[in-house]
C-alpha cells in the first residue's frame, strides 16, 4: 500500500472508531477508569476533529504564546506539580493546554547551533526561517554583533504582517519586552543583547543599527520604512498592547527619570539623554502609560497600552508580594491584552512565559514549575474568552533545558521531594531510596548549572547567584527539597544552568491547529500561523491597495 493510501485508510478508521465502538471491542477491560477515561477522550477528539475549519484565512485572530524554556520535562513536573498541589497524586493531572486536541513535536535547533538560544529560536518562529543564535529578525547570512551585515538580511514577522493587513498586535511577556522572545516580534538585531543604545558599541551606531527599545517605540515608522518606502500606510498604526519589564532600557541614565518603584539609584540605562516612554506619549498622546498594578487595574478602554511593571523583568510569580507597587499576573495580563485588541478585524497577540527559562538557568525547579502553573493559567484564560471557531492558539517553547526527572518515585511521590520507591509488592516504601553513598537523592536534578542551595522560603530564584557553585554531591537528609528555596543538584558545576537541545511540544486548537502534528522544524510554527491567518495574502493585498489609491 502506498503511504498516502495508508494515511488515507487511518484516518477513515479513525473517524469511524466512535465511543461504543471502543467499548465493544475491547470488553474485558471496559469496567476499568483507565478505559472509561480513554473512550471519553476518544469521543472528545472526534468531535473537535470533525468541527476544524482547515480554510486559508479562517482564524480571524492567531494568540501565540511561548512558554520560555518549557520541555517536555518541564510540562509532565508542572502537570504534576499543578495536581499536588490540588491534593491530587499529581500525574493524572492535565494543564490547560495538555487538553488541547492537536500536538507534535519542534527541532529547536538554530542554524548554527545544536543546542539553541531565544533569539534564533523565536526568530524561526515569528518569520518562517531559521536563523543564527544571538540574532534577532534577520536571516543566517548575517555575522552576531556585525551591523554592517543587517541591513539587507533583515526578516518579516508574523506580527508585522498582522499589523499591515490592518489587524490589532500585542505583546505580553513576564521579562523586559526588550528581551530576545519579544523583541523576535518586532525588531531586526545582529545582537539581541543591544536592548539600548548603551549596550551597543559606537560602530554599530555609526552604521545606523537601532537598540532595540527605540524599534519598540519607532515600530510604526519602522515597518513603513520597510514595506512602503516610508510613505504613510492606513492600516500600519504602531502595536496596540505592549505589556511586560524592562523600563531601564527606555529611560536615561538619570535618577530624574526614576519612576516610584526603582530598584536602582538610576534606574535608567541609556545614554544618549533620551526618554522613549515620554516620546511614545508624545506619539500616541491617547494612548495609556501604566508601572502598577493598581494603574492596570484601572485601565480601560481601546487606546494603546504600553505597561512597564519593573526595572527589569517582573518577579517571579512566587515573589511577586515583594514587588513595591505590585503587578498583574501573567493570566491577568493575557485577559486584558485580549479585550483591548478584540475587533472585527481580528489581531495578533504573543505571550510570552518567560521566567520559566530564568527559574532554570538558576537551578530552582520549584519556580520553573509555578512560572510553568502561571502560564497555563493564562492559556485557559485566553481559550475561555475566545470563540474556537474564529481564534487559533498555539501553545509551545522555544528551547528546552537540561532539567531532568529521574530515579523510581512511588506514584503521587512529591514531585519535588526525595524519590521514594515501591516494594516488590508495589507499595510504597517507608524509607527514601539511597544512593551508592547512601545519600537520598530528589526525583529532579539538572545535567549542569550552579547546583545545590537550601535557601528555605525564599522565593526568588536568582538568589543562588549570591551563592558559591557547588561542586560534588551534598548529603540532602536534613534539607527539606520542596521549600521553594531549594535548588537542586547538578552534576557538571557551571555558572548558569544551560538549555537542552531536545525537540518541545506544540499544542493547538482552533481553525489550522491540525497542521501542528508530526515532528517538525521550528520555522513551520510561522507557515501554519500563516495559513490559518492568510497573513502573507493579507498583507499584501494591503499593500497593493495603498500603492493603487491616489494621493490627495
Amino acid at each position: 500500500m502506498k503511504p498516502t493510501l495508508f494515511i488515507i485508510a487511518f484516518a477513515v478508521t479513525l473517524s469511524s472508531c466512535t465511543t461504543e465502538n471502543v467499548k465493544t471491542s475491547n470488553s474485558l477491560n471496559d469496567t476499568s477508569h483507565w478505559s472509561e477515561k480513554a473512550r471519553d477522550r476518544l469521543a472528545s477528539q472526534e468531535t473537535t476533529f470533525n468541527q476544524i475549519n482547515n480554510q486559508k484565512g479562517a482564524a480571524k485572530n492567531i494568540i501565540l504564546f511561548v512558554g520560555d524554556g518549557m520541555g517536555i520535562s518541564t510540562v509532565t513536573a508542572a502537570r504534576i506539580f499543578a495536581g499536588q498541589k490540588m491534593g491530587k497524586k499529581g500525574e493524572e493531572h492535565q494543564l490547560s493546554f495538555d487538553n488541547f486536541p492537536f500536538t507534535g513535536l519542534i527541532k529547536t535547533y538554530n542554524s548554527n547551533q545544536q543546542t539553541p538560544d531565544s533569539a534564533g529560536t523565536m526568530t524561526a518562529i515569528m518569520t518562517g526561517v531559521k536563523t543564527k543564535a544571538g540574532v534577532i529578525g534577520v536571516s543566517e547570512e548575517v555575522t552576531r554583533a556585525d551591523c554592517s551585515t543587517a541591513k539587507n538580511n533583515r526578516l518579516i514577522t508574523a506580527l508585522e504582517l498582522a499589523e499591515i493587513a490592518g489587524k490589532k498586535t500585542g505583546i505580553v511577556s513576564t521579562t523586559r519586552v526588550t528581551h530576545a522572545t519579544p523583541a523576535a516580534t518586532y525588531a531586526n538585531s545582529p545582537e539581541r543583547n543591544w536592548e539600548d543604545i548603551s549596550d551597543m558599541p559606537q560602530s554599530a551606531i555609526r552604521e545606523g543599527c537601532l537598540d532595540i527599545a527605540e524599534q519598540l517605540v519607532y515600530f510604526e515608522t519602522l515597518l513603513e520604512k520597510k514595506v512602503n518606502n516610508g510613505k504613510n500606510h492606513q492600516n500600519i498604526d504602531g502595536i496596540d498592547v505592549i505589556m511586560g519589564g524592562g523600563r531601564r532600557h527606555f529611560l536615561r541614565k538619570d535618577k530624574t527619570d526614576n519612576t516610584a518603584d526603582a530598584r536602582s539609584k538610576k534606574e535608567g540605562d541609556r545614554t544618549d539623554n533620551r526618554n522613549l516612554i515620554e516620546e511614545w506619549q508624545t506619539l500616541y498622546p491617547k494612548g495609556e502609560f501604566i508601572i502598577d498594578q493598581a494603574g492596570f487595574d484601572k485601565s480601560n478602554g481601546n487606546h494603546k497600552l504600553l505597561a512597564l511593571f519593573n526595572e527589569s523583568h517582573m518577579q517571579y510569580a512566587a515573589d511577586r508580594q515583594n514587588d513595591k507597587l505590585g503587578e498583574p499576573t501573567i493570566a491577568q495580563m493575557t485577559r486584558k491584552a485580549i479585550q483591548r485588541l478584540n475587533n472585527e478585524n481580528g489581531y495578533f497577540l504573543m505571550v510570552e512565559g518567560g521566567r520559566i527559562d530564568h527559574a532554570h538557568h538558576a537551578g530552582n525547579a520549584y519556580n520553573a514549575l509555578n512560572e510553568t502553573v502561571e502560564f497555563a493559567k493564562a492559556v485557559q484564560t485566553a481559550v475561555e474568552i475566545t470563540n474556537p471557531e474564529e481564534t487559533l492558539i498555539i501553545v509551545t517553547a522555544d528551547h528546552s533545558h537540561v532539567f531532568t526527572i529521574a530515579g523510581y518515585p512511588t506514584r503521587g511521590n512529591p514531585i519535588l521531594g526525595k524519590v521514594i520507591g515501591n516494594d516488590s509488592r508495589g507499595n510504597p516504601k517507608t524509607e527514601v531510596e539511597l544512593d551508592a553513598e547512601g545519600h537520598p537523592y530528589s526525583t529532579l536534578g539538572y545535567t549542569n548549572g550552579r547546583g545545590f542551595q537550601d535557601l528555605g522560603k525564599e522565593t526568588n530564584a536568582n538568589q543562588s547567584y549570591n551563592e558559591k557553585i557547588a561542586t560534588g554531591r551534598e548529603d540532602i537528609t536534613e534539607v527539606d527539597t520542596t521549600e521553594p528555596g531549594y535548588h537542586q543538584e547538578a552534576l557538571i558545576p557551571l555558572s548558569a544552568e544551560s538549555h537542552g537541545a531536545e525537540d518541545v511540544g506544540i499544542y493547538a486548537v482552533g481553525p489550522g491547529s491540525h497542521l501542528v502534528t508530526g515532528t517538525n522544524e521550528q520555522n513551520i510554527i510561522f507557515h501554519i500561523m500563516n495559513h490559518a491567518g492568510n497573513l502573507i495574502t493579507q498583507a499584501e493585498n494591503a499593500l497593493k491597495e495603498t500603492l493603487n489609491t491616489p494621493a490627495n
